[in-house]
């Protein structure tokens, strides 16, 4: 439950039996309809997360210090990621509530914002890694044993793989956008292929197979680069054939809507500080736990998170299942509808949590098999790391599906309150006092001060209760409905 549901007197809101239904589980049929647009998202989250998976067991090959040097790379590269992320959520937001509300321009004015944007931001991005990447990557393993070599690795990887930037924002405002309207099989097929292209680049370049060049650590960049490039021409393709309500031609790219913009800024503004504290908190404690040991460490958490990525597909499932059913009723006006539905899904996120951490406990398995080239003490500490996952799997699903909800209505807020509040209260202080005063490991130092997720939960269903997520934002667009 959520808290005590009550009416708002809002435009277009019309009695129905979601106004009597106050049960935590929905029922299956709304159920199959999320799945109808959660399985082909946790489809592409397995399959990218396998390539990465091949990707690090290439890598491992090489030794302890080149996979940690390409870990720390991508550790900061998440940051380029999250900021991307909360670009394509914003503009979805909007996407998806003008698609309920049969608002074409709203839509194609949230899909401008997700291209320019992102195109901006990744070509800033671009330019700092093609420069200057030892001056971000030293910040990770300031104390590692053998930091200068790593450091070395990871800025070879990252110069080279700096190009595929611009690509990843364009085809995460495309694929976003096609799963905004609840056709995510397009973004599935098309990152498929351009996965499938990674690997066979990285067998290719990594080790010089068939008469390629041996780049190592460059190798798997430029793979990367390559199938990025693949990636974007095939969402080109696939925007000119299906031609969806939220595409325009090129020449009208910055034909922008001030006030929309704006709009959509002021609620983006909200989720970067919210996505910036939390990407911030994980930076700060993954360099907390690489300055627990030497290369082994770092390759054994890399390791790790590489395996737990396989089951955290169920994040982006949610997200999406969330946005596009919980946002597209919104638009609709159909607010009690929207309720029932937003606690069916927090209800159902605890269960897709239990069943991805059984998974991924029963995972570990193969660890021995995928990380034979490790070191012992390096797949031990994999090993580790994703038992202490498998444990917090549940309640993470809940928080995403938490934070799913509130910004499905436009409420920014919350994320901010919640991941700054509690984060910065909680979980960064616990951390520095475990790395100060302790001598616990790096999964030890991660796995409790993790425990501060549990009063974020907390907290973001005491939020929710307020129901401040419980809009209409196509009320006052300035757009016309004309689908």
């Amino acid at each position: 439950m959520i808290g005590k549901q009550t009416e708002k007197p809002m435009p277009n809101t019309t009695a129905s039996p979601f106004t009597r239904s106050l049960s935590l589980l929905g029922p299956w049929t709304f159920y199959r309809e999320a799945l109808a647009l959660a399985i082909p998202v946790m489809l592409q989250s397995l399959i990218t997360g396998l390539v990465s998976l091949v990707d690090n067991f290439m890598v491992a090959g090489l030794g302890d210090a080149k996979m940690a040097g390409v870990n720390i790379a991508n550790q900061v590269n998440f940051v380029f990621m999250v900021i991307i992320n909360v670009v394509t959520i914003a503009g979805g937001i909007f996407l998806s509530q003008h698609r309920g509300a049969k608002n074409q321009e709203g839509m194609i004015q949230a899909f401008r914002f997700k291209l320019v944007m992102g195109t901006g931001l990744s070509t800033a991005y671009f330019l700092v890694c093609l420069i200057a990447p030892e001056a971000l990557l030293s910040l990770m393993v300031s104390n590692n044993a053998q930091g200068a070599v790593i450091v070395a690795e990871g800025a070879r990887y990252m110069r080279a793989i700096s190009f595929s930037f611009i690509p990843i924002a364009l085809s995460g405002a495309i694929g976003s956008s096609f799963r905004d309207i609840g056709e995510p099989k397009v973004p599935l097929l098309v990152s498929t292929a351009a996965a499938i292209a990674n690997t066979i680049g990285n067998w290719f370049l990594i080790y010089g197979n068939l008469g390629a060049p041996r780049l190592e650590v460059v190798g798997a960049a430029i793979s990367t680069v390559i199938a990025r490039g693949l990636e974007i021409t095939a969402f080109i393709v696939m925007l000119k054939a299906r031609k969806p309500a939220f595409a325009f031609r090129l020449k009208t790219i910055f034909r922008i809507n001030g006030k929309f913009f704006a709009d959509v800024l002021s609620r983006s503004a909200m989720m970067f500080f919210s996505e910036t504290a939390w990407v911030v908190s994980e930076t700060i404690i993954t360099a907390l736990y690489n300055r627990r040991g030497g290369p082994e460490t770092v390759a054994g958490m890399a390791a790790g998170w590489s395996v737990a990525n396989l089951f955290f597909l169920v994040f982006p499932a949610i997200h999406t299942a969330t946005n596009v059913i919980v946002g597209s009723t919104l638009g609709a006006g159909k607010l009690d509808e929207g309720r029932a539905k937003a606690r069916w899904i927090m209800a159902g996120s605890v269960f897709f949590g239990l069943a991805a951490g059984l998974f991924a406990a029963l995972s570990t398995a193969v660890v021995p098999l995928v990380f034979g080239n490790l070191s012992d003490q390096a797949r031990i500490v994999t090993r580790s790391i994703i038992f202490v996952i498998a444990i917090y799997l549940p309640l993470w699903c809940l928080l995403n599906a938490q934070f799913g909800v509130s910004r499905a209505g436009g409420d920014t807020l919350m994320g901010l309150f919640v991941d700054v509040g509690v984060t910065y209260v909680l979980f960064i202080p616990a951390a520095f006092v475990i790395a100060r005063y302790t001598s616990w490991g790096p999964v030890a130092l991660f796995g409790i001060a993790k425990l501060s997720d549990i009063p974020k939960a907390l907290v973001a269903g005491w939020w929710l209760a307020k129901e401040r997520w419980v809009r209409n934002l196509t009320v006052a667009s300035v757009f016309k409905a004309v689908l």
